[in-house]
């Protein structure tokens, strides 16, 4: 389908949602429960203001199933009011010609001053605001059970050259080293942080955010595999199809010793009662302890005709970047703000420990988009190179030859 009739479809079913007045649906994929406590949030806070919040949560981590039911409802004219969308994928619906202009809205809220330059631009399309940011989540994190390394007498890996000691301790004492979802968005997720932890935020910046082939095809990024090959060593046979959260609380229940994934999974921590520096530690991924991958979660917003709609449309952007909503949401999620001036006194060491980091980062130049979570590269590009890993982790296959297909996949346009 050509962009411009996708578009033309888009805009003649606009007039479906209008008749809906105050109505205001969002298409998400926070189902697990820290998330759908957020979400909950939100939705007591529009409906404080008399919109109805129409549910349509669309199950999935990694967000692939929530783009697909929203391009089919695009295309049959039946847009929701709002979508959780990220990334470069910002830039590709706001080409569509179908995403509503946010810049009165940015303006009486001085989004200008209150996001970092690096979140800003993201939102934007042609120099316009087309979506509006919800969080930062940190990806490079290493969520740890303390008790589960004090049995197993192992000391928490901070290289990867640490980690195949620590995993070897771990599972000669009868634990699962690494929980881990046997999915292809989550084997990505460890592969970025072994890239990261391997190569530096240099190297990964070059490779999978500027996909320089050189970069792509160095040593470097042999090792990264083989890293990667290592971690895949001391995951368990049971491992594929699990839902991220799912592993997370085999980490949780003291049956895994560590898990690699961003830092949504801390809401499931909170959600079980549990106090980052007694029951869990969170710690940068190994060799990534002065480097952050961000993924920010954002929402685009469709074009609304009629007075009621956009007033919705206004009430559910504006709620989105409010202090309030902004901490209550990213306390139940374990983000944190993405707004400035936000408080963070009510947020335990792990977020205080991110928002420093993400600051810190951000002068350093070590502040790098998730590749694995659809902020650095087009989805055609990512799902390409993710396919690559995937295929490597779940097979005997060379790393000289992983690095040879995922070099080639970074040409996918």
């Amino acid at each position: 389908m050509t962009r411009m009739k996708l578009a033309a479809i888009a805009v003649a079913g606009l007039g479906l949602s209008a008749a809906q007045a105050a109505d205001i649906e969002v298409l998400h994929w926070w189902t697990s429960g820290g998330e759908a406590k957020s979400a909950a949030e939100l939705k007591k806070m529009l409906e404080a203001k008399g919109d109805k919040w129409k549910d349509f949560a669309v199950a999935g981590g990694g967000g692939e199933n929530a783009m697909t039911v929203l391009k089919s409802r695009v295309v049959s004219g039946k847009a929701p009011t709002a979508a959780q969308v990220k990334g470069p994928s910002i830039q590709e619906w706001g080409a569509e010609g179908v995403l509503a202009n946010l810049d009165p809205i940015a303006k009486a809220g001085n989004w200008d001053s209150l996001l970092p330059g690096v979140v800003a631009n993201v939102m934007k399309y042609k120099g316009n605001y087309v979506a509006v940011p919800v969080n930062v989540h940190r990806v490079n994190w290493m969520w740890v059970n303390p008790e589960v390394f004090k049995k197993a007498g192992a000391t928490v890996p901070k290289t990867w050259a640490d980690f195949p000691a620590a995993a070897e301790k771990l599972q000669k004492a009868g634990f699962i080293p690494v929980a881990h979802g046997g999915q292809p968005w989550q084997d990505f997720t460890v592969f970025e942080s072994v890239v990261l932890g391997v190569g530096g935020p240099k190297f990964y910046q070059d490779a999978l955010v500027k996909l320089d082939q050189k970069a792509l095809t160095s040593p470097t990024m042999e090792k990264s595999f083989d890293t990667l090959r290592q971690v895949h060593k001391y995951i368990d046979k049971d491992a594929a199809n699990r839902d991220w959260n799912l592993a997370t609380a085999m980490v949780i229940n003291g049956k895994a010793g560590m898990q690699f994934m961003g830092d949504w999974a801390k809401g499931e921590f909170t959600a079980a009662g549990k106090v980052p520096g007694k029951d869990y530690l969170c710690m940068p991924a190994p060799g990534t302890e002065h480097a952050f991958t961000f993924n920010i979660d954002s929402f685009i917003i469709f074009k609304q005709s009629g007075a009621d709609a956009q007033k919705a449309q206004s009430d559910f952007a504006t709620a989105v970047m409010s202090p309030e909503f902004q901490e209550v949401f990213n306390l139940n999620k374990g983000s944190i703000p993405v707004r400035s001036g936000v408080s963070m006194a009510k947020f335990d060491d792990c977020a205080k420990m991110s928002a420093k980091d993400f600051a810190d980062d951000a002068k350093a130049g070590s502040l790098v988009p998730s590749i694995a979570h659809q902020m650095a590269v087009p989805a055609a590009t990512t799902g390409a190179m993710q396919d690559v890993v995937t295929a490597f982790f779940n097979s005997n296959q060379s790393s000289k030859d992983a690095v040879a297909k995922l070099a080639a996949a970074a040409k996918t346009k």
